[in-house]
This record gives C-alpha cells, sequence and structure tokens, in this order.
C-alpha cells in the first residue's frame, strides 16, 4: 500500500529521523553571539555610546552648568551695586573652602533673579570670577 504524496503521513518525519545541522553551524553561532557581545562592550566604555537615560542626565546637567554660567555677569553686577560690597568682599577674603561659598551665598549676590534662595553652583562661579586672593 502506498501513501499518497500529500498526505499527513508523507509529510511528517518518522520517529528515528533528526533535524540535523551542518557542522559549521554552531561554531558560526557562538562567533556571532561573541562578536555581538564584543562589541557592545567596546561600544559603551569605549565607543562612546550611552543610553537613553544617561544622555538625559547628561544634557541635564550640561543646560544646569550653562545657565550657572550665563548667570554671573548678573551675580558680578549685583555685587558691584551693593552699597556694602567692600565690605562683603573683605569678609570674603578672610574665609576659605565651604565657608567662603556660604558667605557668598549670605550676601545675596548668588541669588538668581526670581529667585528667594541663594544658587551653591552659581555663588562658586562668581567667587571665582571675583577672584579673591587668588582663589
Amino acid at each position: 500500500m502506498s501513501v499518497p504524496k500529500n498526505s499527513e503521513a508523507a509529510l511528517s518525519p518518522s520517529k528515528d529521523q533528526k533535524m540535523t545541522f551542518p557542522e559549521w553551524t554552531k561554531p558560526s553561532i557562538y562567533g556571532a553571539l561573541g562578536g555581538a557581545i564584543a562589541v557592545s562592550i567596546f561600544g559603551f566604555t569605549w565607543g562612546g555610546w550611552t543610553t537613553s537615560s544617561n544622555a538625559q542626565t547628561m544634557a541635564q546637567d550640561f543646560a544646569t552648568d550653562e545657565v550657572t554660567l550665563a548667570m554671573v555677569p548678573v551675580c558680578l553686577n549685583i555685587s558691584e551695586a551693593d552699597p556694602q560690597r567692600t565690605e562683603k568682599l573683605a569678609i570674603l577674603q578672610d574665609l576659605t573652602g565651604f565657608s567662603r561659598r556660604n558667605a557668598m551665598m549670605e550676601t545675596g549676590w548668588a541669588t538668581r533673579p526670581g529667585s528667594d534662595n541663594s544658587d551653591r553652583d552659581l555663588a562658586d562661579a562668581c567667587l571665582a570670577r571675583l577672584a579673591l586672593d587668588g582663589s
């Protein structure tokens, strides 16, 4: 009895038949996988690739730094218009480190327009531009 060519029995493999791949398939799959991993490691460590969240953080930090730098002339103008400028500069001159930055914040010169609080980064940038005793 013969089995028709289109019947289900003719299309399904017998129980003792296994699907075989050529010998070169396994090493090439491992090579492709290893290459993909190597390229990913190289790209993220030395190639400059970045994730979306890291790129957003970098962009936010850059924008904050640029706004701070743009506000330094405002800080210097406020300091020049202050009638007690000489006394405040003398106090700043005598201090160092964090106490100098805190004193700068207390002068009110490092306050952004429209804000009630002094900005720590702006205070540091403004102190650098005032160049007190080479600091």
